[in-house]
């Protein structure tokens, strides 16, 4: 993550837009030394939005922290497991 001052994104606004568009690098903005915003590329956002959604459902927390344990528990699968049982759920 960079950070600018507002009068430099100002300055050259079309050019942090399309670097933040092509390299997902966030820019902290700042006016007066203090940051006051943050760019950040459309699917950056959008991601983090469906993080928080995901984050914010206790059933998914559930889920994800069942699926940690048997991981750690070594209760994995290969790809050609899950094609298969993916391809069973379809039948």
């Amino acid at each position: 993550m960079t950070t600018q001052s507002l009068a430099a994104v100002k300055a050259h606004f079309s050019h942090v837009i399309d670097e933040v568009a092509s390299t997902h690098e966030r820019v902290t903005v700042t006016r007066n030394g203090s940051p006051v915003a943050v760019i950040l590329a459309v699917e950056d956002y959008e991601s983090l939005m469906e993080t928080l959604e995901i984050l914010s459902d206790p059933r998914a927390r559930s889920e994800i922290r069942q699926a940690e344990t048997e991981m750690a528990g070594g209760e994995v699968y290969d790809e050609a497991q899950v094609r298969a049982a993916l391809a069973a759920r379809r039948r």
